[in-house]
């Protein structure tokens, strides 16, 4: 279940209230004349159920309530309601496997912002696969991967071809680019101090490493964990479960081969650079084609449900 929270003025309040009245997903409704400060106006707050959220999102702004107020939306963890399970039960598709696109899309717009939060974790995350790397450390590799902040990023690409969001495509591009990019030459910089200091030596980088040579060596596999993670990645962004995502972030192979890069690159070894450099993109280009396909998956199935609901509000025992 999800909770609404609506601003609006006062002149448009009776349209929301009627076109939340009109839904049989809607479980509860209630209204504050003149609470709200600003803009002026009234406050209606509802429980929705999750599966027909975008039906009542895309009403509320053919309204233009998003442009003269707010729409809020947040789940509901825990509830008791009578009225609630009846209305879940009522609507089609699930509650776990619905998609609110509002939310997919505003939280991929955060996750493609460039700042200096994003930079940091990944240039931290770089550094500390650089290190394992020379120490060929596997469970090093693991912690650098799950710190990589880049999956949201990667995720939004698919959101912005999927919904046609050109501004967002751009700034997922841009926030991978130039997150990447930092992160490499930074510790390319500190991979230079460490083999001034000695601490480094071009054996760590050339040299047997069996725990982390895929890192360097990508293969038919890389591309189809690649995609399979994304796959994985961009269900759990957008379904009411997340907790598949550490998984995710294990699975690939992009900070890891960041730090690859770096460590070529300031040791002269081309061979490392190429091919990380290949494992690195394949590992992109899978995830974003994963992610791009899951969600057109998702958005033609959920257009089905959405028409059936249609037919279904006109004849409301068919809900059942």
């Amino acid at each position: 279940m999800l909770h609404l929270r609506i601003m609006a003025p006062a002149d448009l309040t009776e349209d929301v209230l009627g076109a939340l009245d009109c839904d049989d997903s809607v479980s509860s409704l209630a209204v504050m004349r003149g609470a709200a400060v600003r803009p002026p106006g009234d406050v209606v707050t509802a429980n929705v159920a999750r599966e027909a959220a975008n039906d009542v999102v895309e009403r509320l702004r053919g309204l233009g309530v998003h442009q003269c107020g707010s729409i809020e939306i947040e789940p509901v963890p825990t509830w008791l309601s009578r009225r609630g399970f009846e209305a879940e039960t009522r609507t089609p598709g699930s509650a776990a496997d619905s998609v609110v696109w509002a939310d997919v899309a505003q939280r991929s717009y955060e996750s493609s912002e460039l700042n200096w939060t994003y930079l940091s974790f990944m240039t931290m995350a770089t550094v500390i696969a650089s290190i394992a790397i020379i120490a060929d450390s596997q469970i090093l590799v693991i912690g650098a991967m799950v710190l990589g902040p880049e999956f949201g990023a990667i995720a939004a690409l698919g959101v912005a071809l999927v919904r046609r969001r050109l501004v967002l495509g751009i700034l997922a591009v841009r926030t991978l680019v130039f997150g990447f990019a930092a992160a490499i030459v930074v510790t390319f910089v500190l991979a230079l101090i460490g083999r001034g200091l000695g601490w480094i030596t071009l054996d760590d980088v050339i040299g047997p490493r069996p725990g982390t040579a895929f890192i360097y060596t990508p293969d038919k596999w890389s591309f189809i964990v690649a995609v399979v993670a994304g796959a994985a990645g961009v269900l759990s962004l957008t379904s009411s479960k997340a907790t598949a995502m550490a998984g995710v972030f294990i699975s690939v192979t992009t900070v890891p081969a960041a730090g690859n890069i770096a460590l070529g690159m300031a040791f002269g070894v081309g061979s490392a650079i190429g091919g990380s450099s290949l494992q690195l993109l394949v590992n992109v280009a899978g995830m974003a084609v994963a992610g791009w396909a899951m969600l057109a998956l998702q958005q033609a199935v959920w257009s089905r449900v959405a028409i059936r609901r249609a037919k279904a509000m006109v004849h409301p025992r068919r809900m059942l």
